[in-house]
């Protein structure tokens, strides 16, 4: 799949836990487009993974962190829903705002080749 918005930094531990770092910042008026991907992003890792999510030190195979950064406002965790394939809560943003996005991905040797596999992420 192509990513327009999303372009993941790769990094690795000392124990081979892999780390998928992006962060998109835009114009409020694309919020719509971004969150797409975004949901494509962890759709994607809950259809393959999702009973494997957790913190790696506690036995998890994969894990992700969302954030996203406004004006003026305090950084809102953020969290996909997959009972309504939704990101939550979606910040309020006036019409000429800008808004960063922030999506760190981590995982094993094999969620790590997948993802690549899946996203074209080198």
């Amino acid at each position: 799949m192509k990513l327009h918005f999303l372009d993941f930094d790769y990094s690795e531990d000392a124990e081979g836990t892999a780390t998928w770092d992006a962060i998109a910042a835009i114009p409020a008026a694309r919020m719509s487009e971004l969150e797409h991907e975004i949901i494509s992003v962890l759709a994607w890792a809950h259809a393959e993974y999702g009973e494997l999510r957790g913190p790696l030190e506690s036995g998890g195979l994969w894990d992700y962190d969302l954030q996203c950064e406004r004006d003026g406002h305090p950084l809102l965790a953020m969290s996909y829903n997959t009972e309504t394939r939704r990101l939550e809560p979606l910040p309020q943003l006036p019409p000429d705002a800008r808004v960063a996005l922030t999506l760190s991905l981590c995982g094993g040797q094999a969620f790590d080749e997948a993802f690549a596999a899946r996203f074209g992420a080198a």
